[in-house]
């Protein structure tokens, strides 16, 4: 098959302006090596660079952008109006899974069990919300990736301190219950049969406290764990589990969710990441080859679920027959 006749040309979005252009800009490398190299006619496509209209010459995009503007929706806002095929999630499911704080809330009604939270503004009762949570706890910035802007308190009255470091990146801040029997993730692709597939869980085991911008991008002593030491009935709950999420979510294409573990072996599900990392220390292409996929092939499926969202909701009777 001629790869170049079925995607025909493809944009690599990549690098963008959020604080995680740095990664983006890898992430967005890797896959565009990969490619190039299978002989499709890719090209790498940063939108801080370019205007957004000149995608109306491409028949495709493989999103690689990381955080604010690439995987809030916005940019998938964009493709929809040129009506251009798009890897990952749509707009809704992009918004919401970019807001950690919705997430929760959706989770919540739909009883996927996460971890229990605050939100945390300049005027909120921060001892009180110590006392709720309980000590240690993790402060986050709602709409940002990659852990920018997230720090552990472990002293009584330490939450203030970590609000105005998390409010720098974004105005909604969120104080999370410390759950601490271990960090786990699960990668997730298109089935062309059941919708979607959960690929093998990964344990992260950071060297540091816990797994920060630092660990997941710039040390070689973060321990990674396929398998991960589950049982094999633990691990096929977790997974189906994770799906139920995903889905909740309305996430599409390929993405991935992050759980923790108790001590006593009760699982927490934390957030989820519907753009994935592409680069050589991300969860999802390790978490493929541990399945038997390689980068290229891994590449290539999700290329081949791109879509806009009127082709999404037109798969949305098929795939739900094959869910049930």
């Amino acid at each position: 098959m001629n790869r170049n006749s079925t995607f025909g040309k493809v944009a690599v979005l990549m690098g963008g302006s959020s604080g995680e252009r740095d990664v983006s800009l890898k992430s967005g490398g890797a896959v565009l090596a990969s490619l190039q190299k299978q002989g499709i006619d890719a090209h790498g496509f940063d939108p801080r660079e370019r205007p957004l209209h000149d995608l109306e010459s491409f028949d495709r995009a493989f999103i690689n952008l990381h955080g604010r503007f690439g995987e809030d929706g916005c940019i998938q806002g964009a493709l929809e109006m040129l009506q251009i095929p798009y890897t990952g999630s749509g707009v809704m499911a992009s918004a919401i899974g970019m807001d950690k704080w919705r997430t929760k809330l959706l989770w919540r009604a739909t009883n996927v069990v996460t971890p229990d939270f605050e939100l945390v503004t300049a005027n909120s009762n921060y001892a009180a919300i110590e006392a709720k949570l309980g000590l240690p706890l993790f402060v986050k910035p709602a709409n940002e990736g990659s852990s920018i802007g997230i720090s552990k308190v472990k002293q009584a009255g330490g939450l203030k301190a970590a609000y105005e470091l998390a409010a720098k990146s974004d105005p909604l801040v969120i104080a999370e219950q410390f759950v601490g029997g271990g960090e786990y993730t699960v990668g997730i692709i298109s089935d062309p049969v059941n919708g979607f597939k959960a690929l093998p869980i990964i344990r992260i085991v950071p060297a540091n406290e816990f797994y920060d911008y630092e660990a997941k991008y710039l040390r070689d002593d973060t321990q990674y764990l396929c398998p991960c030491g589950l049982s094999a009935e633990k691990e096929a709950q977790i997974q189906q589990e994770a799906l139920l999420a995903f889905r909740a979510v309305g996430c599409q294409g390929w993405g991935r969710v992050d759980f923790l573990m108790d001590e006593a072996g009760t699982h927490y599900f934390l957030e989820v990441n519907t753009s994935p990392g592409m680069t050589d220390h991300s969860l999802v292409p390790m978490a493929a080859k541990a399945a038997g996929i390689s980068f290229d092939d891994l590449v290539i499926r999700i290329l081949e679920s791109s879509q806009t969202s009127d082709q999404q909701r037109a798969e949305m009777p098929k795939l739900a027959g094959a869910r049930q």
